[in-house]
């Protein structure tokens, strides 16, 4: 790839991306982060809309872009950022719904293995189970920085799955009795990347939903309404 030429999903040049890459799930979550925290913030992508950003954060370049849903979707972004934008470090900032009681409505999750039922592995023909973790530098930083911060937070085993409405309805029963924290769509296929990229990447999730109680935030919500997860990530970064 040439240093000019931008990938069929994203235009920015080289050197438009800074090291460390926040990624949320929606652009527009991504756009409010750049107006909000950002210093000097230009967008350098906005292919099919998924909007990216780069700025300062008290003097440290950084990014912010959307990653979509579901894995194929973070696979393809985060892939090129890795492999083509010389991006060093993606932190997942996205929602997720909470399958077991530890976790309530907004609180913070610190992915620390993303469990899956995806053939997302199956590319890289392994001879057996693969299991995706985080980086531990950055999982050790979130959770420091949480702590000094005073914010909440849960670590442990979420759940990457790719249906959002399953046809089981005790498709979750298995993974709640095995502690899973959470189900999402993303954080599976993102450690993945990372890993065959020789790269670095964590997770941090919000419960935007409580799957055992029927509690769940707005739309609008989920969009403006996870500071304490931005301002965690962004400390991190």
């Amino acid at each position: 790839m040439s240093d000019f030429t931008p990938t069929p999903h994203n235009r920015a040049k080289k050197g438009d991306f800074a090291e460390t890459v926040l990624m949320p799930g929606d652009p527009l979550r991504a756009k409010f982060i750049a107006e909000t925290y950002l210093e000097d913030a230009k967008l350098v992508t906005d292919v099919r809309n998924m909007l990216g950003y780069t700025g300062t954060y008290n003097g440290k370049k950084v990014s912010v872009m959307g990653g979509g849903m579901g894995m194929p979707s973070i696979g393809i972004y985060s892939h090129e950022l890795y492999n083509f934008y010389d991006v060093k470090k993606i932190i997942r900032i996205g929602s997720a719904g909470a399958i077991n009681e530890k976790c309530k409505i907004n609180d913070i999750v610190i992915a620390q293995g993303a469990c899956t039922e995806s053939n997302w592995a199956a590319q890289y023909h392994f001879n057996g189970t693969f299991a995706p973790i985080a980086d531990w530098s950055l999982l050790s930083g979130a959770a420091a920085v949480a702590d000094k911060q005073g914010t909440k937070y849960v670590v442990g085993n979420v759940l990457s799955e790719d249906a959002f409405y399953n046809a089981d309805p005790h498709a979750n029963e298995p993974w709640i009795r095995m502690g899973v924290l959470c189900v999402e769509m993303e954080t599976a296929a993102l450690y993945m990347e990372a890993a065959a990229s020789g790269k670095q990447a964590l997770s941090i999730l919000t419960i935007s939903d409580e799957l055992y109680s029927g509690k769940a935030l707005s739309s609008d919500e989920r969009q403006t309404t996870f500071r304490k997860m931005m301002e965690l990530a962004l400390e991190l970064a």
